[in-house]
């Protein structure tokens, strides 16, 4: 089913209508219109990238709580915005919400990268685990007095795509030009040998196709929205474990959340805590249709295993988390609250 799902994504993907944003509203002319972005391939509400369809099931089910207050426009592709800049977009209140990589935005808020520390959450109840808890509050809070409201928890894990061998442990990243995803992902992978090259995941089949990248870490379902089964040899699945895990969570403008009326915003709420079992259950599943989609493109598979992600967590310990914690005294703090947080 997801396979056949997948295919109908890549005949989406080639519409030029896709580069227009999808308007999920009602007809009445009152209705205040909330624009979401994000860099994931655009398809319908019930197929395509789980990201994509989940904006969708939020704009639906926001648009039918508030009996038509609210309406909204889907912006896939990155068709509205370039994609890091979707999170200076949201704090200024010019973009209402965005499904976005936390780590992409750390270059402008550096203790977001907590989103995408090799090795540190390891599965995804550990990482769901952070909502409610002394990490989740914190991080919270921090993106709170910087404009941005987090509506939706999601995680997904992510494996390696690769026009060469497949990487398992560090020493098969040795001389590779690898596509890391955060500042801290990079440095591990630069301790064990990698050269690095940082692209956002909407580019990587092009830089992969080109030869600028020899392989990229990046979740399962980019891995398979994006295509890279077209352009890969061998790709490593992180189905049973893997030091790749992202924060990649729905989030709101404050400034546009608290312009608002109180019911409208319990509606938000609503809708986004709502939306996370849909989530966790897509994710997973990409995790297990990844090994059929590039087996089946004609790619070899490999798996983490224990040893493996041992060595891969004493490098990044070293190279990335050392280096994380010593930035200021904020990223510190959540790298010791976030560590509280077990498997």
């Amino acid at each position: 089913m997801q396979i056949t799902r997948r295919g109908a994504l890549g005949t989406l993907i080639a519409a030029s209508a896709l580069a227009a944003p999808a308007l999920i509203r009602p007809a009445r002319a009152d209705a205040k219109a909330l624009k979401i972005s994000h860099q994931f391939p655009g398809g319908t509400i019930d197929q395509g990238d789980f990201r994509d369809r989940l904006v969708r099931k939020f704009a639906e089910a926001v648009t039918k709580k508030t009996n038509g207050e609210l309406s909204f426009e889907v912006y896939a592709n990155s068709s509205l915005m370039k994609t890091v800049a979707q999170f200076s977009a949201l704090r200024k209140g010019v973009l209402d919400l965005s499904l976005y990589p936390l780590a992409y935005a750390g270059g402008e808020v550096p203790e977001v990268n907590i989103g995408l520390m090799p090795c540190l959450v390891s599965t995804y109840a550990q990482g769901l685990g952070w909502k409610g808890k002394p990490i989740g509050d914190e991080l919270t809070a921090l993106l709170d007095k910087r404009g941005v409201k987090i509506l939706t928890w999601i995680w997904q894990s992510g494996g390696i795509a690769s026009r060469a061998g497949a990487i398992v442990a560090p020493s098969d990243a040795k001389g590779m030009k690898v596509r890391g995803g955060s500042r801290e992902m990079d440095l591990m992978l630069k301790a064990a040998g990698s050269i690095i090259s940082s692209v956002p995941s909407n580019e990587i089949y092009a830089a992969m196709q080109t030869g600028t990248l020899d392989a990229a870490v990046t979740s399962s379902t980019s891995l398979i929205s994006f295509r890279l089964q077209e352009i890969s040899k061998s790709v490593t699945s992180g189905i049973n474990g893997s030091f790749w895990f992202m924060f990649e969570p729905l989030l709101m403008s404050k400034t546009i959340y608290d312009g608002l009326t109180p019911d409208q915003r319990k509606a938000i709420d609503a809708v986004g805590a709502e939306l996370e079992p849909f989530a966790l259950e897509a994710a997973r599943q990409d995790d297990k249709d990844l090994t059929a989609i590039y087996g089946k493109a004609g790619a070899t598979t490999k798996e983490f295993d224990k040893p493996a992600l041992d060595a891969w967590r004493k490098i990044a310990q070293e190279a990335a988390w050392t280096d994380f914690a010593a930035r200021n005294a904020a990223c510190a703090n959540l790298l010791k609250l976030a560590e509280q947080v077990s498997a």
